[in-house]
């Protein structure tokens, strides 16, 4: 009996499984992650049309960024109490209504709070997106549901120059907006049709020590990395994300002692997990710096023009579309502990390599290189990205996911403001004399080496990690996998 109960969830499981909702919820994703960085190459545009200085401009890409790491942290919560088809239907809906007010407003402060909106709106569709696509996909099936989500995470950076540029030169800044108009008015009738019906809990209380302690640190924490990246020489930031580590701090001792936590911290426990919040971090810090450093280098100490220099970064692309289709193949043939260890090694070569490029490199070379880089980038997004849930149980779900995109927006933001602290730090530096990308090698040599701090953590992770995901259940009626060698043995003390 009990083996027919457990055939019949599995076979629940398994037709809650649907690739077109994972691929709509990616699509989401991708409208969130580009307009968060697609706005910079629109910036002169948007300063000439409302006759306001370049630099203020700024402040609308640092309120949306801002919004969404504020409102992360309690996106989890309100897809408990009220449902998460309901939160991230409203989710699509604000971000679409608030993308049409961006393209509407006449003078800054409007196009400031529309992208406050906009924040608000990708802040819900993250978290909760991911939720709704792992509530129903088989730990044999994460793999390939995470193939889905990560795409747009490696694409959007890189394509968010070209996407921005093309747009702002052959049409006008507002249509980076309008776009996503019949973009989501087809993804919230998507989701009205995909998304699983699931009540909410309305007897869910909030922990609001937690989320205020919660949401003044992550905003803390952001303002000063963008602060450190845009206004290095004023104490703001250092103060800020002082400000941020301790607020985050009390929020960690405040929900270890209450008995109805925003988070529950237990998820730290499983090895899998913290492996996404401490090697993984890292390797997404210096993952993130590449599409800010790779062009400024290309620009600034080679002297082509943006065309040329993204033309080029487009090879990134290339790689992550090149290696995707092999991406789960290879880790469930090695597995997790080997793809990551493989994924960062080659990824702080590549950095390396970036160091010794100079005008005079073919760009035949620089292509091949960059093709490499992207392939790295991509197997470890999917490593990291299907490892951390693989020995989550379903009740801390909600709360694995919704820490997890909190750290993914932190790393971003880290990535671009260690990046912009290290090009000042080699500032006057050269390998050469007089050499105007000194800055940009000592910095592409300074992620390489932090790079291999995520591959020491990913060498002490058990060899076997995650195989609950990275090994592909039987199908229903047939006999389990036997079991490795060393998955008999008991553990070391």
């Amino acid at each position: 009996m009990a083996a027919r109960s457990k055939s019949h969830q599995t076979d629940v499981a398994r037709a809650a499984w649907n690739p077109r909702l994972a691929l709509l919820v990616a699509a989401t994703f991708f409208m969130e992650f580009l307009d968060g960085t697609v706005l910079t190459t629109a910036i002169p545009s948007i300063s000439a049309d409302l006759a306001v200085p370049a630099a203020d401009v700024n402040i609308t890409m640092t309120a949306y960024l801002l919004t969404v790491a504020v409102g992360i942290p309690i996106s989890g919560w309100l897809a408990e109490r009220f449902g998460a088809r309901r939160i991230f239907c409203a989710a699509i809906a604000v971000f679409t209504l608030a993308s049409l007010a961006c393209a509407l407003s006449q003078d800054l402060a409007t196009l400031t709070l529309s992208r406050v909106a906009q924040g608000v709106g990708g802040a819900m569709m993250v978290p909760v997106g991911t939720l709704v696509v792992l509530r129903g996909t088989p730990k044999s099936e994460l793999l390939r549901a995470t193939a889905f989500l990560v795409w747009p995470g490696l694409l959007a950076p890189v394509l968010a120059p070209l996407v921005g540029g093309a747009l702002t030169t052959y049409l006008s800044w507002h249509w980076i907006f309008l776009v996503n108009i019949p973009l989501g008015a087809a993804a919230f009738l998507a989701a009205l049709r995909l998304v699983p019906v699931a009540p909410g809990d309305s007897g869910r209380r909030l922990d609001w020590p937690g989320m205020v302690l919660t949401t003044l640190g992550v905003g803390a924490l952001v303002a000063g990395l963008e602060l450190a990246s845009s206004h290095p020489d004023l104490p703001w930031a250092g103060i800020s994300a002082a400000a941020g580590l301790a607020a985050l701090a009390g929020a960690v001792f405040w929900m270890r002692r209450t008995p109805h936590p925003l988070f529950n911290l237990q998820v730290f426990r499983t090895r899998t997990f913290r492996a996404m919040a401490t090697g993984g971090f890292v390797y997404r810090v210096t993952i993130s710096s590449v599409p800010f450093l790779l062009p400024l280098m290309l620009q600034t100490g080679f002297g082509w023009s943006p065309l040329h220099a993204g033309a080029l970064v487009a090879a990134v692309f290339i790689g992550n579309i090149g290696i995707k289709p092999a991406t789960t193949p290879l880790i469930r043939k090695f597995g997790f502990k080997a793809m990551l260890v493989f994924a960062s090694l080659g990824s702080a070569v590549t950095f390396a390599l970036c160091a010794l490029l100079t005008p005079e490199t073919p760009e035949a070379l620089m292509v091949v290189l960059l093709v490499c880089s992207g392939a790295f980038r991509s197997i470890g997004f999917s490593a990291y990205a299907s490892v951390q849930y693989a020995d989550i149980p379903p009740a801390q779900l909600t709360s694995a996911n919704t820490v997890s995109a909190t750290l993914v927006q932190l790393g971003t933001g880290s990535g671009i403001a260690v990046a912009a602290l290290l090009i000042r730090t080699f500032d006057g530096l050269a390998f050469g004399p007089q050499d105007p990308s000194g800055p940009f090698r000592g910095a592409f040599v300074a992620m390489a080496v932090l790079m291999l701090a995520s591959t020491a953590d990913s060498l002490l992770l058990p060899r076997h990690a995650g195989a609950a995901v990275s090994r592909p259940g039987p199908e229903p009626g047939e006999a389990p996998l036997p079991p490795r060698q060393s998955e008999g043995r008991a553990p070391r003390r």
